[in-house]
């Protein structure tokens, strides 16, 4: 048994540890004369059967990227509709930030005397004109079916069609808008599959204008106005305009998002560089290194052996939790990589009441294995409350639900999930790891 659990911890380190290996491996070599370079990742490797690539990923203040506000036009709303409306632009703007691939984003809707803002943070972004146009398009689908142009209009717009809105057949019956490929001629088009209630007033109006016109817009953009053929009632049709594949899939987009409740206007776009980022991930590091080789000296001053037992198994739940940030995936921020650091400390708690109750085992004249059974199993208790405790305090700070009884302590939200991964991973080494440990060498060196 004890053979099988140092195969398994083996075999765990070293898959945790190919899960922290840097996202790129250079490889700078000559070999015969010739010189090899070339950039790997372990990882993208068939040779474990693993085809994930784990990636460590920053937030805004860590990685850079923008930080808009949108100013919030309320003046048409009822002043008790216009929390419901700001909350719905919120989510909303949310969902089409994350349908545009951005990790972490931040949406939050802020009061500034009498006007109302939306403040968006988006990590890493890289085309922020592309961002700015698809988090502030109304996007209000709608379909309209041709009219004949009025004789008593001015001579000018004579012979141009003309197209008259569809009552309650807009974007909101649409339940799915998908990128699709034309068939004939491979150009890129947006597929929209209707609710069941869109559906029949699409087959409807498809009906009514066979051999007409029928125009799809967005706002008042038209997009393409096809010819009906013949009634389409299974409650599918297709936005053709000679799209390119990005325009299309932004399109497809907006649609799914919905249109945005109220009108909002760009008012401040801030870049966040780097550099900026690149320089407090390098304090961070250095003081999480100063915290750890600071734990892992007083625990091998003060408990000796043991302690250097439980320096062995604080590497290992360093090398973990990293591994969980990458798996998950986390996206750490500046307040995240100090959750971690604050756990660094936390880590090593469970350790030191396990070893002083051994301690106090031995002192009564318990046979080692005897005192370590016991130190454990007396000191367990102790060690679930306190990270218990802790982790209630995470789970608060989190919100994961977003319960309206618990704040919203927004970027605490990093803070509050790699402390939690980080307590219930010392939980893991110090019961664990660190026990077998110390059935494996303590005992050889007592």
């Amino acid at each position: 048994m004890r053979l099988f659990t140092t195969i398994c911890i083996v075999i765990l380190s070293l898959f945790i540890i190919l899960v922290d290996l840097p996202e790129n491996v250079r490889v700078n070599q000559t070999i015969a004369g010739r010189k090899i370079d070339f950039t790997i990742n372990p990882l993208s490797l068939n040779a474990f059967g693993v085809k994930r690539d784990f990636r460590t990923h920053l937030g805004l203040d860590l990685k850079g990227g923008s930080h808009l506000v949108f100013q919030a036009d309320t003046s048409k709303l009822k002043s008790e509709d216009v929390p419901d409306a700001l909350n719905s632009a919120r989510d909303i703007i949310e969902k089409r930030v994350n349908f545009f691939g951005v990790s972490e984003p931040s949406i939050q809707t802020i009061k500034s005397g009498t006007s109302y803002r939306i403040a968006v943070d988006l990590p890493g972004i890289t085309n922020v004109e592309e961002a700015v146009r698809l988090v502030g398009k109304t996007a209000q689908l709608s379909f309209r079916e041709e009219v004949a142009p009025d004789p008593k209009i001015a001579s000018e717009t004579a012979g141009l069609k003309l197209f008259n809105p569809v009552p309650r057949l807009t974007g909101k019956n649409v339940k799915k808008a998908t990128v699709s490929f034309n068939s004939q001629n491979g150009e890129p088009q947006v597929a929209l599959s209707f609710s069941p209630e869109g559906a029949k007033l699409f087959g409807d109006l498809t009906q009514k204008n066979v051999g007409k016109q029928v125009g799809i817009f967005i706002d008042e953009n038209a997009l393409s106005a096809p010819v009906v053929q013949q009634p389409i009632l299974d409650g599918n049709a297709v936005i053709t305009g000679s799209f390119t594949v990005d325009e299309a899939k932004n399109l497809a987009i907006a649609i799914n998002s919905g249109a945005l409740p109220i009108p909002i206007k760009l008012i401040e776009q801030r870049n966040i560089g780097p550099t900026l980022g690149a320089v407090e991930i390098q304090k961070s590091l250095y003081a999480g290194v100063v915290g750890l080789l600071a734990v892992m000296l007083f625990m091998i001053l003060y408990y000796r052996r043991l302690g250097l037992i439980a320096c062995m198994g604080l590497i290992i739940y360093g090398l973990i939790s990293l591994a969980l940030f990458r798996m998950i995936p986390v996206v750490l921020t500046l307040s995240g990589v100090a959750g971690f650091i604050l756990s660094i400390g936390m880590a090593v708690d469970s350790n030191i009441l396990i070893f002083e109750r051994i301690k106090e085992e031995l002192r009564k004249g318990r046979e080692f294995d005897i005192a370590i059974r016991l130190g454990f199993g007396r000191a367990i208790d102790a060690i679930k409350d306190a990270n218990f405790t802790t982790l209630i305090v995470a789970f608060i700070l989190f919100n994961p639900l977003n319960w309206e009884f618990f704040p919203q302590f927004g970027l605490v939200r990093g803070f509050a999930l790699t402390l939690a991964i980080g307590v219930a991973t010392s939980l893991f080494t110090g019961v664990f790891i660190t026990r077998h440990l110390i059935r494996i060498f303590y005992k050889e060196t007592k």
